[in-house]
């Protein structure tokens, strides 16, 4: 039998059972439909964290302070002392803590940071208006204090906040500069943080121990050289004990963030590819009710001298048909799925074509593998015995 007269004979079977083989469909097209959407929302979410730490800046280093034994922070001067070396440019100590913040009848809990005036370029922050931190607000210990978009929009609203005194857990400080919104990072939004002297916060908190510590090389191609300078200073500080603290580059980050989110990206592609598993059984099962009701017609066709490869063929292009037509309806349904999740949850989900192209061909390897058996059981059944079924 020629290959499109099976086609054509597998097509109207198709056509003549409309509903039957729309249900059939249906666990191929979620399955599908799954696939894209999980995946590509996992992609969208690790292109959303790596252009956040891309946006550190590429020379960037990150120093936490464990501690040794009862010595368990730097003083402001230890941190100091470690960028010094000609390959770091810049360095921040941070202390960080949680107070609350009031300007007139407005009250609202905010992040405190204390840094000095290299924290801004460090972060990529961005002003709005006003000024940062200066090195001598540090060195005069002022009362000063640059604000987030959204603190300023808590406690002021449409109120210029620059020249303004906020308290902070009733210590009054002057706003001297607000952030540009959207300045948000991995651990934190700087939209809803206060920053303020380092050595202000010294007295604001009644404490001087560094636990955090900011560094960036004077080039890219110089972080590993900072990096291992770095290490050395703390291993002389405490004593060889490499437990006391931990380093991180952009590098490492970005590493860190590729591996979970490969791992989340298969979690997510096996969750969906169940889905399509099922939709398999689904195809497998209506394919062998097709046979039992086709018994008398696969009969007569072999006694009129078709082969047990034309049956066989025939079954196999209606598994496909279906399997085929499911794949291309789920990619379309996953595109639409993933721009709704994109746009719902304020973030890029573009599906990729690597994940068009698997998922639509694991459809037709379902199609094929599940529609297997039950065209090899028709192609095999006896003319006699198919003729004789009631």
């Amino acid at each position: 039998m020629a290959l499109m007269q099976a086609i054509k004979m597998s097509l109207k079977s198709i056509i003549d059972n409309k509903l039957r083989s729309f249900l059939t469909m249906l666990g191929i097209v979620i399955g599908v439909m799954s696939v894209i959407g999980l995946v590509s929302l996992g992609q969208g979410a690790t292109e959303g964290v790596t252009s956040q730490i891309k946006s550190m800046g590429s020379n960037l280093i990150m120093v936490s302070i464990m501690g040794r034994g009862m010595d368990t922070s730097l003083s402001y001067n230890q941190a100091m002392s470690i960028g010094d070396s000609p390959y770091i440019k810049e360095i921040s100590p941070i202390m960080s803590a949680n107070a609350y913040a009031k300007y007139g009848d407005q009250s609202y809990e905010e992040s405190i940071n204390g840094v000095n005036e290299n924290y801004m370029s460090l972060r990529n922050l961005k002003l709005a208006e006003g000024r940062f931190i200066l090195s001598i607000d540090n060195d005069m210990r002022q009362k000063v204090a640059v604000i987030g978009s959204n603190v300023a929009s808590d406690l002021f609203g449409f109120t210029d906040p620059l020249g303004k005194t906020i308290q902070l857990d009733g210590n009054n400080f002057t706003v001297v500069g607000v952030l540009a919104s959207g300045g948000s990072s991995i651990s934190n939004s700087y939209d809803d943080s206060i920053f303020i002297p380092i050595k202000t916060m010294f007295v604001f908190q009644r404490n001087r121990g560094i636990t955090q510590i900011y560094l960036s090389a004077t080039e890219e191609q110089y972080v590993n050289i900072a990096q291992y300078h770095v290490e050395n200073m703390l291993n002389t500080i405490f004593k060889g004990d490499t437990n006391a603290y931990r380093i991180l580059n952009q590098s490492d980050l970005l590493s860190t963030v590729n591996s979970v989110s490969n791992t989340l990206s298969m979690m997510l592609g096996g969750i969906a590819g169940i889905a399509l598993i099922v939709g398999g059984i689904g195809i497998m099962n209506i394919m062998l009710v097709s046979v039992t009701e086709r018994t008398r017609e696969i009969g007569i066709r072999k006694a009129l001298g078709a082969k047990k490869k034309d049956i066989l063929l025939q079954f196999m292009i209606e598994s496909l048909t279906i399997s085929g037509v499911g794949g291309i309806v789920g990619v379309i349904f996953g595109f639409i799925a993933s721009y709704l999740m994109g746009h719902f949850m304020n973030m890029t989900v573009s599906p990729s074509i690597n994940t068009i192209i698997i998922s639509f061909s694991f459809s037709l390897l379902i199609g094929l593998f599940f529609g297997m058996y039950p065209a090899n059981k028709a192609a095999g059944l006896k003319p006699i015995e198919a003729l004789r079924y009631e």
